[in-house]
């Protein structure tokens, strides 16, 4: 199986950047095990802001998935353990392509949400575009390990 993220804003600061590198780097590492493909990723900075262009770039990055995650405020609040039976439960079913959407400041918009297969909430609180990267990153390495029976994760 394959994973990409595609994302709506700059690449961020160094910082983030390297946090986003490490735990990509991780889940690469895992997923092997799983025989899944490296995490993809690719990002589109669209200036000046052009929320129809954002749209519409997220909506073609759909195109082949079988299965599309949108990062929403108003998407399920999954445990990391749900999250890891979700993409388990795609493996699965032989999606092979599971594409995420990290839409802009304007949000996804009707069309992309309907489009989505889940809409998946990083908590109610506001974050920075590079940190959800980061964060997305670490938690598809603690899925990726909590399926390779690895114990980097730690239930409590």
């Amino acid at each position: 199986m394959e994973i990409k993220i595609s994302a709506i804003g700059r690449q961020g600061r160094d910082g983030i950047n390297n946090l986003f590198d490490e735990y990509r780097g991780r889940f690469d590492a895992q997923a092997r095990n799983l025989g899944w493909r490296p995490l993809q990723f690719e990002a589109r900075d669209i200036r000046p802001a052009n929320v129809m262009k954002e749209r519409a770039w997220l909506m073609s990055q759909c195109e082949g998935a079988g299965v599309v995650i949108a990062l929403d405020e108003r998407g399920k609040d999954l445990s990391s353990l749900a999250f890891a039976d979700k993409l388990q439960g795609h493996a699965e079913k032989g999606h092979g392509h599971v594409q995420i959407l990290i839409g802009g400041a304007e949000g996804f918009g009707d069309a992309l949400r309907a489009r989505a297969d889940l809409l998946l909430s990083m908590g109610r609180m506001t974050w920075p575009h590079e940190m959800v990267r980061a964060m997305l990153a670490e938690q598809l390495f603690r899925a990726a390990s909590i399926l390779s029976n690895h114990p980097y994760h730690r239930e409590g």
